[in-house]
């Protein structure tokens, strides 16, 4: 499958005009959260299936012979069960909703992330998020941009001048793991973040606002996006134990070149069973 300039400026459009349709129907859903009688937790459950739907069928639409990777219909399965075969078409990873607890509490920090994963590596990515109107895009070789100018990774030298994010998980454990790295990590970091996105975690990156990410449990459609949108804009991207990143295993570390390698240290001496 052809991965030149045109033809990944066509496969970024469709994540584009996929990601605002997604968005439109959150923000659709979003409204019928004080009308309706049913739990907020299942009106973001039909917000996010409904999300997914319409995105779906604009990238499947336009490339049908692609692979089609979301998050609602993968409940259940582990990073490395979505993997596509290495000789497989390209696969759309997507989450239609990254930030759900925010999502339902109407805090204004959640979006939709879709990438796409061709030959072993991320090859565009677009976030949006509609309550900033913020849209992150990136295809491999073109750049990453936010609602069309140029972003890059910040210049900050070291995690003591820095902004560094993480994502706690779901699973107490894995939240008690990960609060001892923060607590560690006090000791260094300018100043540490938690937005409750992954996605937007990762953008943020790419844009120069947090200096660096790290986090233990993620899955694919949580980092895809993020990862094209980071290494197009200068960063960098590893696993906790210092191998290639691997959007199909949980752990990573993402940043500014100095960052991220700082980072890793700072986390393989906090945890020396840094992995995923």
């Amino acid at each position: 499958m052809s991965t030149d300039a045109a033809r990944l400026s066509e496969y970024l459009s469709a994540a584009v005009e996929a990601a605002r349709v997604g968005a439109a129907e959150l923000e659709r859903w979003r409204g019928k959260f004080s009308i309706r009688e049913k739990g907020r937790a299942d009106l973001v459950t039909e917000a996010d299936e409904a999300s997914q739907k319409l995105i779906k069928h604009v990238l499947l639409g336009r490339f049908p012979d692609h692979i089609f990777i979301g998050e609602e219909e993968s409940v259940g399965k582990s990073p490395g069960d979505v993997r596509p075969a290495p000789d497989a078409p390209p696969a759309w990873v997507v989450d239609p909703l990254d930030g759900t607890a925010n999502y339902a509490h109407d805090v204004p920090a959640y979006c939709v992330s879709i990438g796409l994963w061709h030959a072993g590596r991320a090859i565009v990515g677009v976030i949006l998020d509609p309550r900033q109107n913020e849209l992150f895009s990136a295809a491999v070789g073109q750049g990453a941009f936010l609602n069309g100018s140029p972003i890059r990774v910040s210049t900050v030298p070291d995690v003591a001048s820095g902004m560094i994010s993480t994502g706690f998980p779901a699973n107490y454990e894995k939240q008690l793991r990960n609060l001892e790295t923060w607590k560690r990590l006090t000791a260094h970091a300018q100043s540490l973040r938690r937005n409750g996105s992954t996605a937007l975690s990762m953008a943020y990156v790419a844009a120069g606002r947090f200096d660096g990410y790290w986090a233990y449990d993620n899955y694919p459609w949580d980092v895809m996006a993020g990862a094209a949108l980071i290494t197009e804009a200068g960063g960098t991207l590893c696993s906790t134990d210092g191998t290639a990143f691997d959007p199909y295993r949980p752990d990573l570390i993402a940043g500014n070149p100095p960052v991220r390698a700082e980072l890793l240290k700072l986390l393989l001496a906090a945890d020396p069973g840094a992995t995923g």
